[in-house]
């Protein structure tokens, strides 16, 4: 049984294999970051900070575009998702950041939302036909191919480092602050 922390986390396993440490880890940082931008008004979550541009609505969604881009794009090989099919990305690199100022917390939490999902059922997929060491299906331009343990780690990372800012954003709002 998963032990549930005081803010809804899961506690990722003491002692597991690789797969359940990883995975575990991985959903403690999207309940995190789920925690951070819990009961925020729109202002809320388009709140910025010294000379920095980044929010809680832009990490979110930037969060939702990460979770499509690796685990849909380039671990299986699909074509982006909507909205980020649509996104003419030459006009405006950072659009996942930007365009979260005009979506309402309920937008952005449901986009972040449908794609953990679909990130977990694209790595319950991908490990029906192969190991941790699987190579995506998309390759770096030199040929090189990243491994689905590669892209777990990295999520994680990833999570980890957006989740620092949202404790500063938080903290900003109104004072709630923790791990």
């Amino acid at each position: 049984m998963k032990s549930i922390d005081d803010q809804g986390r899961p506690e990722p396993p003491f002692a597991s294999d690789e797969l359940a440490t990883l995975v575990g880890f991985l959903d403690f940082q999207r309940a995190t970051l789920e925690w951070k931008c819990r009961s925020l008004s729109a202002n809320d979550m388009q709140k910025k900070i010294a000379a920095s541009s980044i929010t809680l609505g832009g990490i979110l969604k930037h969060m939702a575009y990460v979770e499509n881009h690796w685990f849909s794009d380039w671990l299986l090989g699909r074509e982006k998702l909507s909205p980020w099919r649509e996104v003419d990305w030459s006009q405006d690199r950072d659009w996942d950041w930007n365009s979260a100022a005009g979506d309402a917390p309920e937008q952005l939490l449901k986009l972040w939302h449908d794609a953990c999902a679909l990130s977990r059922l694209n790595v319950s997929s991908a490990l029906e036909t192969g190991p941790l060491d699987q190579l995506a299906k998309c390759t770096w331009p030199s040929g090189e191919s990243l491994s689905l343990r590669w892209i777990l780690v990295h999520m994680i990372e990833e999570y980890a480092r957006h989740n620092g800012h949202a404790d500063l954003l938080r903290e900003s709002i109104d004072g709630q602050v923790g791990e």
